[in-house]
């Protein structure tokens, strides 16, 4: 039967020998399934390849499409990405959160970006380690609201 050190791949510690408690908490961050978060806050933080990934190409197909109405034509609204005017029977790409665009412009950026350009309002990926990302953000967000809401009730 092998030791625990063979089995783990270190070495016990030599008398007076304190431990690397910064080593075993990297350790224990990357065995309890926080590497995928751990990775892309670092990435976020220090300029790596941790942006956010393309739009799911579900969320693009399910984009409302129309085409504008003279009524939005005469008002001169004008498309946030390529300054230009709609244009009677233009077609464009309502996001969730309401902006319009025209669709020539939109489907490049959301090749690209899963977020609306005007206000960041996020649309679902294809990238589920992306996506679990998000999840435990929303969780930790979550947490926070509830311990100041639990504080605010004791001490407030």
């Amino acid at each position: 039967m092998a030791s625990y050190f063979d089995e783990h791949d270190c070495q016990p510690l030599e008398d007076g020998q304190t431990p690397n408690h910064a080593l075993h908490l990297a350790r224990l961050l990357l065995d309890s399934g926080l590497a995928a978060e751990w990775d892309m806050e670092y990435n976020r933080f220090f300029g790596g390849e941790g942006r956010a990934p393309p739009a799911s190409k579900k969320a693009v197909a399910e984009l409302e499409t129309k085409l504008v109405s003279p009524t939005i034509a005469a008002l001169g609204k004008k498309c946030p990405i390529c300054l230009l005017e709609f244009d009677e029977e233009d077609e464009v790409k309502i996001m969730p959160c309401g902006h319009q665009f025209h669709s020539g412009c939109i489907l490049p950026w959301l090749s690209k970006v899963n977020s609306c350009p005007m206000c960041r309002y996020e649309l679902p990926t294809d990238d589920p380690q992306y996506e679990e990302f998000k999840k435990h953000q929303a969780r930790a967000k979550q947490r926070e609201f509830e311990l100041n809401s639990l504080h605010d009730s004791m001490f407030g």
